[in-house]
């Protein structure tokens, strides 16, 4: 921010009209309007398209030009004329800038050290979409906008509470992009809100467009691939969580939510966890956490096995890989790499291209290229089956941002394991355990409550691998303070 928006109004409405040409000069979507309401002059600035104009014509400009004979300065007029629920005084260019290029006008008179901001934001949005990545069978279908005033309101018809906070900063020196931060007082802990502040507050730079970059700047471990924040598309999940003690940020112009803190624990939970029965919820959990441990481990543990340890694998067995790998004219490890990548490749294009063909591309395109590599004598069939299982297995995953911490420690695995075999490949599974279990969010572990569920008295587990009945789930998880742990109040005596 230059010298110039520092500065205090001044009283002579000329020199603010001036002042603020030169401030917004070449800048041609600005709209200067200078008109008498009575014999008061006044001045108004506002961006074009970007303000209601419903609002600035019908609810300032009639209303001030038809009823302001009353006199005085803008103060008075603001008391007396404005027909708009939220105005607000303010006294530096800084803040008068910041206000109309956030889609609100200023109202400037004669005599008057000070401005009044009205809130006459109307840029363009669509309406509230199906969701699109977080899809179920049962629940709601709305999803998150690119306005946070809208995503706040689906939030609220959910959680009808006075303990509901909502929290409005400004992030990007530049940008200046609005930040939602929504939590339940007296069930999220201080100590976990203090450092989220605290966190978020040191945050310094000059351009905020999406959720993602603020993910970035508050995960504690800025070089490991597996998410500390979760990222969510669903109204309905982020109220659940905020009723559970985690903080939801919404920032404007991005249609995800932030939940914070987070667990490995909760990338394994889908929002109809909850709407369905608890037998069909365990079973289908149960096989989110094998396919993710399959598409981490299934590469590594094929090239440990095939190179290293054949003796291990059925005589059978050995003899068809072998004979799969006659005309080959690749290593294993080189093997592997192509139809990994290769698959890789299809899954980007396929999510890149438009969705109606998209999918269509990813499933074609596996077939063709995995029956062609074969015949080819460039992979072997066994390598496709691993490099195929291993692709579905990643789509098991809820958690979009999860899979890709996989994608990236399945290439560590299928290193060590083509170094040193199956030596490598548990040396990779404890390198892994152990920097799972180093991470925290906000001062939880991230293994929770695979391990320190004590703290807890083992609640957590009853929605971890398994999930238990819903009568069964009486405890908040780990992130609700002690006093509000319980899901169910008791009544109190009278």
């Amino acid at each position: 921010m230059n010298d110039m928006e520092e500065r205090k109004l001044f009283s002579t409405l000329d020199d603010n009209i001036n002042q603020l040409k030169s401030i917004f000069d070449c800048v041609q979507d600005i709209v200067f309007r200078e008109f008498y309401a009575g014999e008061n002059r006044l001045f108004i600035v506002y961006v074009d398209n970007l303000v209601s104009g419903t609002t600035v014509e019908n609810a300032i400009l009639t209303n001030l030009m038809v009823r302001g004979h009353t006199g005085g300065n803008a103060f008075y007029l603001n008391l007396r004329t404005i027909a708009v629920g939220e105005t607000t005084e303010i006294d530096t260019f800084e803040k008068v800038c910041d206000a109309i290029l956030l889609g609100d006008t200023v109202l400037f008179s004669v005599g008057y050290d000070k401005a009044i901001q009205i809130s006459t934001k109307g840029w363009p949005s669509r309406g509230v979409p199906a969701v699109t990545n977080e899809v179920t069978i049962q629940g709601a279908k709305d999803a998150f906008v690119e306005q946070a005033s809208k995503n706040i309101v689906l939030i609220r018809r959910r959680i009808k509470d006075t303990s509901l906070k909502v929290q409005r900063m400004n992030i990007g020196t530049k940008s200046k992009t609005d930040i939602v931060i929504m939590y339940m007082e007296g069930i999220v802990r201080e100590d976990i809100l203090k450092s989220f502040l605290e966190k978020i507050n040191n945050i310094n730079t000059d351009v905020v467009l999406d959720s993602g970059t603020i993910q970035q700047f508050l995960e504690a471990d800025t070089f490991s691939p597996f998410p500390q924040l979760q990222v969510t598309e669903r109204p309905d999940k982020t109220a659940a969580s905020i009723n559970e003690g985690r903080i939801a940020v919404l920032v404007d112009n991005s249609p995800f939510a932030l939940l914070v803190p987070s667990t490995m624990n909760v990338f394994f939970q889908a929002a109809d966890d909850y709407y369905e029965r608890w037998e069909i919820v365990s079973f289908v959990r149960l096989m989110r956490f094998t396919a993710a441990i399959l598409a981490t481990i299934l590469p590594a543990l094929y090239i440990g096995l095939t190179i290293f340890h054949p003796n291990l694998i059925p005589t059978s067995l050995v003899l068809k890989i072998a004979a799969g790998r006659a005309s080959v004219p690749f290593p294993t490890i080189v093997e592997v790499l192509i139809m990994e990548l290769a698959f890789e490749l299809l899954k980007e294009a396929g999510i890149r291209l438009p969705s109606p063909i998209g999918g269509t591309i990813g499933i074609v395109g596996g077939i063709i290229i995995g029956q062609s590599a074969v015949e080819a004598g460039i992979v072997g069939p066994a390598v496709v089956i691993v490099a195929a299982l291993t692709g579905v297995c990643s789509f098991v995953v809820p958690s979009v941002t999860l899979v890709s911490g996989i994608r990236i420690t399945k290439y560590f695995m299928i290193i060590l394991s083509s170094l040193f075999g199956l030596v490598g490949f548990w040396l990779g599974i404890i390198l892994i355990l152990a920097h799972l279990s180093s991470l925290e969010s906000f001062g939880v572990p991230y293994m929770f409550p695979f391990c320190s569920g004590s703290v807890n008295r083992y609640s957590d587990f009853k929605d971890s691998i398994i999930r238990f009945p819903l009568s069964f789930m009486k405890k908040r998880p780990i992130f609700a303070t002690k006093a509000q742990e319980d899901r169910e109040q008791e009544d109190s005596e009278e």
